[in-house]
């Protein structure tokens, strides 16, 4: 039931971390403030394909 999806940033626009999400309850897209090591602040992270 759970998929795997992608974490990018939303400044730098790099992926970043990997995450699962369960697509039946959560029909949104999933969005996490998450570190970015890249910009080397902590930015909200949205997912993408």
């Amino acid at each position: 039931m759970r998929d795997l999806v992608i974490l990018a940033c939303g400044d730098c626009k790099r992926r970043n971390y990997t995450t699962t999400r369960n697509k039946k309850k959560q029909q949104e897209k999933l969005q996490i403030k998450k570190y970015c090591p890249f910009c080397k602040t902590h930015s909200l992270h949205k997912e993408t394909k």
